[in-house]
């Protein structure tokens, strides 16, 4: 059966076949984890185990007299990385099928036990097999598997599986959860590695969707000055002139990438400062230190002159949280990294001053909020997975004639879906649970050529008008009949970038909408609706937290949909 969600975006009448299908288990639409069974001809190939149950993988409940006597359901398993929601059913599925091969990177082999810690570690048997990198391997007859690094997490790597048939070669891309930009502990996806595979399948994560983010330094200038901001002048809205920091992550990627953080960025190096590690984040903490030697050039360097986490010389001091450590914790301001499961009421006991606890964008941690001593919650942004753009640019770079996507809440992976770029050019499928995708290849498929995203322009400055001048070529889109509707366009800065955006004559006949050109227009600055009259915008920076700006700085002629004019300001 078809998924009902794939859309065919190109066909030539050409023959098909049916080497290549994918069954997905579960995708992650919430917290159901990965799990994709993938067919190459005669081979069977799982893809990741995400499952907290794995029943679904052969039926039912296996029992002592079933062991053995059921087929397994693939004829191996391969792993991308080994955070929970792609890696955790691993040690159910091999007590049930002992002689299933599991293969992943020599990291991920290391980490994989960390899934387990209600587990004594000597009884967990090392099931797992390494395989090196940037090595192709026949792991069976004609089947090649070869591991690229995909960011994200060490020892994180995309899976590209060829099949050699009789009369031809098929090749399926698999991502796993994967990262383009370069992080402080893991190095990025090279996408000149894999450029002119010749793909025919490419199953791809969107946990991001479509949305953009900011470059990755911003992001981290940003967290850093909110936890800087807090220990310092404190929370106004608590009357306090100072707050800790309690930071609730996973236990391994983002707690140790926050961990290097603190200790590099410039507002806390040096400081008479202690951040606390406690948990499962702390033995994260442990196991990142038996890896070093596979962690980027310049962390190996950072760890010459001064331990990598733990080292209470050196401020900010880097401590394991222990018992006796609560009593006082708080009483001075401190920051504090701990489990996504954590009870923060452990913490943030009556008479320990108030507590900023900052919670990640994307990730679902629950927080109990009955029994905390003064609290205030925020969000941050600091991505472990690449955005939209980033995800079409693997893409277009790999140009495959199917494109599955998997890893993402349902909206987020439809808003990709419904992208006129990736519609035109590839099948694309976002398959539920349960629904085989049959990846028919075309014997004739011509493969899309590289769309031309970029164009050469020029700029030039005269006094205060920038004149930036575009191609011809650029006119010859259809979508610029569309952005250049007005003549008028909105830039702003995006990182490094600045982006531009046409104005449509809809926004400039709504009067509550930002008037760009006010010199056209007979508003004064009251009249207008923007962050510079908003009751919340101090200092060039937003403070309600009900707004999508809360804790960014603003332009003053911003605006968002929780506007209070500044007449509503209670005296």
């Amino acid at each position: 059966m078809r998924d009902d969600l794939s859309v065919s975006s190109h066909s030539d009448g050409g023959e098909t076949n049916g080497e290549l299908e994918c069954l997905p288990y579960s995708v992650q639409h919430e917290d159901e984890g990965v799990c994709l069974l993938v067919r190459m001809g005669p081979h069977r190939i799982l893809l990741d185990c995400g499952l907290a149950d794995i029943s679904s993988l052969y039926g039912g409940i296996i029992t002592s007299v079933d062991r053995g006597n059921l087929p397994p359901p693939a004829d191996l398993v391969l792993i991308s990385h080994a955070h929970p929601d792609h890696a955790r059913g691993l040690l159910s599925l091999n007590q049930a099928f002992p002689l299933l091969p599991i293969y992943a990177s020599e990291v991920t082999s290391k980490l994989l036990p960390l899934n387990w810690p209600e587990q004594e570690p000597e009884d967990i048997p090392a099931f797992c097999h390494a395989l090196p990198l940037r090595s192709p391997i026949e792991i069976q007859e004609n089947l090649i598997v070869e591991l690229f690094p995909a960011g994200h997490l060490p020892g994180a790597v995309a899976i590209l599986l060829t099949y050699h048939a009789h009369n031809r070669d098929y090749k399926l891309l698999y991502t796993g959860d994967f990262f383009l930009s370069n992080s402080r502990l893991v190095e990025g996806l090279r996408l000149e590695e894999l450029r002119g595979l010749n793909l025919n399948v490419l199953l791809i994560e969107g946990s991001y969707g479509t949305s953009r983010h900011p470059h990755r330094r911003n992001q981290e200038n940003q967290l850093a000055e909110r936890i800087n901001r807090a220990i310092t002048t404190g929370a106004p809205e608590m009357n306090a002139d100072h707050c800790s920091v309690i930071l609730p992550t996973p236990a391994l990627g983002l707690g140790q990438e926050l961990l290097m953080l603190l200790r590099s960025h410039h507002h806390f190096t040096g400081r008479d400062l202690d951040i606390w590690v406690d948990g499962a984040v702390a033995t994260g903490c442990d196991a990142y230190l038996e890896l070093l030697p596979h962690l980027p050039a310049s962390v190996q360097n950072f760890a010459r002159h001064q331990p990598l986490f733990w080292d209470e010389r050196v401020r900010p001091r880097v401590r394991r949280l222990k018992a006796e450590d609560l009593a006082t914790l708080g009483s001075t301001p401190c920051i504090v990294l701990t489990d996504s499961t954590a009870d923060l009421s452990k913490y943030c006991r009556p008479n320990t001053g108030p507590w900023l606890i900052l919670l990640p964008e994307k990730i679902d941690i629950q927080v109990n909020q009955e029994y905390l001593a003064p609290t205030t919650f925020e969000s941050y942004l600091l991505a472990q997975h690449s955005d939209g753009p980033g995800t079409t640019q693997l893409i277009h770079n790999l140009r495959p004639q199917h494109v599955v996507f998997v890893h993402g809440s349902p909206a987020y992976l439809a808003d990709l879906t419904s992208l006129e770029e990736l519609q035109n050019r590839y099948h694309i499928h976002s398959p539920a649970a349960g629904i085989l995708v049959e990846l028919p290849i075309g014997e004739t498929f011509l493969q899309p050529s590289a769309p031309e995203t970029n164009y050469e322009g020029e700029l030039t400055e005269l006094e205060k008008v920038i004149t930036i001048s575009l191609p011809d070529a650029i006119t010859s889109d259809p979508r610029w009949q569309q952005f250049a509707d007005t003549g008028l366009i909105e830039a702003r800065w995006q990182g490094e970038e600045l982006i531009l955006r046409g104005l449509s004559q809809r926004e400039l006949l709504n009067q509550n909408s930002v008037d760009l050109t006010r010199s056209r227009y007979p508003y004064t600055w009251s009249d207008l609706e923007c962050c510079g009259t908003c009751r919340y915008q101090r200092g060039q920076r937003c403070w309600n937290p009900a707004a999508p700006l809360y804790n960014f700085k603003v332009t003053l002629e911003g605006y968002c949909p929780a506007y209070e004019n500044l007449s509503n300001q209670e005296s």
